[in-house]
């Protein structure tokens, strides 16, 4: 079946071609299926409906959907809008329904003063495929208007000499509807001198016209009066009145007398105000006042008379007003001219305006999509409008163009009709919004254009994840800070607008992982530590912090952050050796041969801080005899400063000074006692040797007697006290745990000499000889009054038996009793990491600490 017109007009050649050779009865029957394709096709593209005028307001048209076929759902699911031609949208359609609605009361007289039939026009535009199809509403009239005479009174002058049978034309009365509700009669009321005829205008319209059927005589009546009625064909029928007055003027014989009944005239619509149209003139032969004429319009068509001035001695009409040919394309007057007695006699004055270039193009905004997504595809429709030209043939010729290079074109629909389409892909974070412009050109001889701005807003998409400013983030604190100090921040951006680029911040904790000591605030990016931080336990941390936008699905970067803790001088040296475990310090054997720089022992100490915290340094505080002995300032090696003389005392006692170089420093001591032997089988040192033997004094004896009697009473009480409390620690004992060695210190790589070299030497008073010899190793033997909560216990007794048959060692330690109250780090009795084999010849026996 043909889709158009063109190719049924394209079947019909071929058919015709084709019945060359065939009968003219085989001819006829092609041509007349062809001609009915055709008429079916042309019925296809429009919508046809009437509705009374003055109906109220959403009255009903037509059902657009049952007239289509088309379901309600159809017409919702592909947009179905009704778009009227004009400024004025007078018609709604109600997609769930189909159903084409008046969207206010039409009045017909209003929307087609001058025309028979009045017919508004619209189109119906369907999208996914996109469709146009055109329809009209017919508004029919009703009878609502009664004829309406111009002037509720008209006074005729009529010379009594007018012969009978002489017409005038009366104003026409004027009915705003039309068709059999239109002016369709005039009666007049009976007299004895007048009749009424009808004549009829150029288009075809009639007016009244009296008709005198008998002499006037104004002797006998001067005036007369009656009454016309015009009455219109409805149902009921309307109908208006005037009153005719007839003056009888006195004998005036010869009435004026124009040209020319009827004057044609063609003016420019742009003509200026006051150019002339034409010049009317009537004759009269009389002489005097009766042979002076008057000129006067005496009816004209709507609106003309306000568009022209008539000079009512010369007769010359002259533009008043701007005329248009896109309102009215004909005028049309009658003009009167009487004479000084009273006659008179009209002609016809028609003026056709010819159409000039001076209406600029009207673009109307049909639809328009002023939000668009930054992802939506090519050829994506955003809007759709129609252009205009009022004026006619090449002046209203149109084209249509976009002004700049922007993403978008510009595609003819139907009719004049064009849609707005993207030609790229849009990036909102390139261009945000766009300024369309429109411009709309006619073809005419001064080309006249208009222009329509269209702003286009890219809305954002969420396609940028946030970016951060570093890929690694490092950060200081220094140790014992406060809890939630805050120590820097992150910064993620992100391109995106709105919620898009709104960044949360959070940590990425692996899945057991413990709770991190820092926090991030989710707003600004602040990096908070939340507990405080030691240097000796946690140098540096590493965090992953994650930036995410709020779109949907969420986009996120990371960032490490790293956190270098800043160490303080908050912990003081601590000294390995030797021990202060005991009150007397540690004791060393030096030969009496033993040269200058000879190495007695090392002072072997550390620092849990870090850096110059850390770095140490070690000077001689008290010494027995200063010049004997030098320590080094770094190595903490203590030496003979000279040879050791015979005259020197057999026992030293050093006090070392061991100082960091942080701010402010910390510092530890340690005692160092030194014997000086012969040789290490020596019998001969005592403990009297050392100072010499005091005075008797009888008072002092006497008082030490009293203090002894004192004392050996605390004492029995003591140890009865002490007999108790350890029976009741004995039962707690077994469920104490180990010591352990202080971790700072355990872990520390500090100091000169290898742990398994640091050992304290001691010797008791009165030993007669000892030798030793460094053999394997020992088990460590730990103090047995060490209270539960890990306090050390100073008053201690280890006494154990080691025998290992694979190392050959027998080993007997015996701690002293220590007076020294000052905490320690470490209560540690008896540790060996290389093994001592003492043997003793009396009950005093030497001892030894090991660390």
């Amino acid at each position: 079946m043909p889709t158009s017109r063109e190719d049924a007009v394209r079947l019909l050649g071929r058919a015709m071609e084709w019945n060359g050779r065939r009968s003219r009865s085989s001819l006829r029957q092609v041509s007349l299926f062809l001609l009915c394709v055709c008429v079916w096709q042309s019925g296809a593209e429009s919508l046809r409906y009437s509705l009374a005028e003055e109906m109220e307001r959403d009255s009903f048209v037509g059902n657009i959907a049952q007239d289509l076929g088309l379901a309600p759902s159809q017409l919702a699911a592909r947009k179905a809008r009704v778009v009227s031609e004009g400024n004025q949208q007078l018609f709604r359609l109600n997609p769930s329904t189909g159903v084409l609605t008046a969207k206010e009361t039409l009045d017909r007289e209003a929307i087609c003063p001058q025309s028979e039939t009045c017919t508004l026009f619209f189109s119906l535009f369907l999208d996914n495929p996109l469709q146009l199809i055109r329809g009209e509403v017919e508004v029919l009239d009703v009878n609502d208007n009664s004829p309406v005479f111009p002037e509720k009174e008209m006074i005729l002058e009529i010379p009594e000499t007018t012969p009978p049978g002489s017409r005038f034309p009366l104003e026409s009365a004027r009915d705003k509807d039309v068709g059999s509700n239109g002016l369709q009669n005039y009666s007049l009321e009976s007299n004895s001198h007048f009749s009424l005829a009808f004549g009829k205008r150029k288009g075809g319209t009639k007016y009244p016209e009296l008709i005198l059927e008998q002499q006037l005589d104004r002797e006998q009546q001067r005036d007369m009066n009656f009454l016309l009625t015009a009455s219109d064909g409805g149902s009921p029928p309307k109908s208006g009145m005037a009153q005719i007055r007839i003056v009888v003027l006195d004998a005036n014989d010869n009435p004026p007398m124009f040209s020319r009944e009827v004057y044609e005239v063609h003016m420019a619509e742009n003509s200026p105000p006051g150019q002339l149209v034409i010049r009317v003139a009537a004759m009269d032969p009389d002489e005097g006042s009766n042979g002076k004429v008057q000129y006067a319009f005496s009816q004209a068509s709507d609106g003309s008379q306000e568009l022209f001035e008539l000079n009512p001695e010369t007769g010359e009409i002259r533009v008043a007003g701007k005329l248009d040919f896109e309102e009215i394309k004909n005028h049309e007057m009658m003009v009167k001219a009487t004479d000084g007695g009273g006659l008179s006699t009209h002609c016809k004055v028609q003026v056709e305006v010819m159409d000039m270039n001076d209406n600029a193009p009207e673009i109307a905004l049909t639809s328009h999509t002023a939000c668009m997504p930054e992802d939506a595809p090519p050829r994506t429709v955003v809007a759709l409008f129609s252009i205009r030209d009022r004026d006619s043939g090449e002046n209203g010729r149109t084209e249509c163009t976009i002004d700049g290079d922007l993403p978008f074109t510009l595609t003819p629909t139907f009719g004049n009709f064009y849609e707005l389409r993207t030609n790229a892909a849009l990036d909102r974070e390139t261009t945000a919004e766009y300024n369309i412009s429109i411009r709309a050109t006619d073809w005419g001889p001064r080309r006249l254009s208009s222009r329509e701005s269209l702003w286009v807003q890219v809305s954002d998409v969420n396609d940028n994840a946030p970016a951060f400013s570093q890929e690694l983030y490092s950060m200081w604190v220094t140790e014992n800070n406060s809890p939630m100090v805050r120590i820097g921040s992150v910064q993620a951006r992100d391109a995106d607008a709105g919620s898009n680029a709104r960044v949360q911040y959070a940590l990425v904790r692996e899945e057991g992982q413990e709770q991190a000591a820092v926090s991030v605030s989710s707003e600004s990016g602040d990096v908070y530590v939340v507990r405080s931080l030691d240097y000796e336990r946690v140098r540096a941390l590493e965090v992953w912090v994650s930036a995410a936008d709020g779109g949907s699905p969420a986009l996120s970067a990371r960032a490490l952050v790293r956190v270098l803790v800043r160490d303080e001088n908050d912990n003081a040296p601590v000294v390995l050796h030797p021990g202060a475990e005991s009150g007397a310090g540690a004791g060393e054997l030096v030969p009496r041969w033993a040269p200058a720089g000879y190495l007695v022992a090392k002072v072997v100490a550390v620092d849990a801080d870090a850096g110059q915290n850390a770095w140490l340094s070690y000077e001689l505080a008290k010494a027995t005899e200063p010049g004997l002995f030098r320590l080094g300032l770094h190595s903490g090696e203590l030496r003979t400063a000279r040879a050791v003389a015979e005259r020197d005392a057999p026992r030293h006692r050093l006090v070392v000074l061991v100082r960091d170089r942080g701010q402010p420093p910390r510092s530890a001591s340690a005692t160092l006692a030194i014997a000086l032997l012969h040789d290490f089988s020596d019998a001969h040192v005592r403990l009297s040797q050392d100072a010499p033997p005091a005075e008797p004094d009888d008072t002092l004896t006497l008082y030490l007697i009293a203090c002894l009697a004192c004392v050996s009473a605390l004492c029995l009480a003591t140890g009865l006290a002490a007999l108790l409390m350890k029976l009741r620690r004995d039962r707690q004992r077994q469920a104490e745990p180990l010591p352990t060695f202080p971790t700072a210190v355990a872990e520390s790589d500090a100091g000169s000499l290898p742990r398994s070299l640091v050992y304290d030497v001691c010797l008791a008073t009165g030993t007669l000889s000892s030798d030793f010899h460094f053999l394997g190793p020992l088990l460590p033997c730990f103090p047995t009054g060490m209270s539960p909560g890990g306090a050390p216990q100073r008053s201690s007794v280890c006494s154990q038996e080691v025998s290992n048959p694979g190392e050959g060692v027998n080993f007997t330690a015996q701690a002293s009793l220590s007076e020294d109250t000052s905490p320690r780090p470490a209560e540690v009795a008896c540790a060996a990491n290389r093994g001592v084999e003492l043997n003793a010849g009396s009950d005093q026996s030497p001892w030894l600490t090991h660390q």
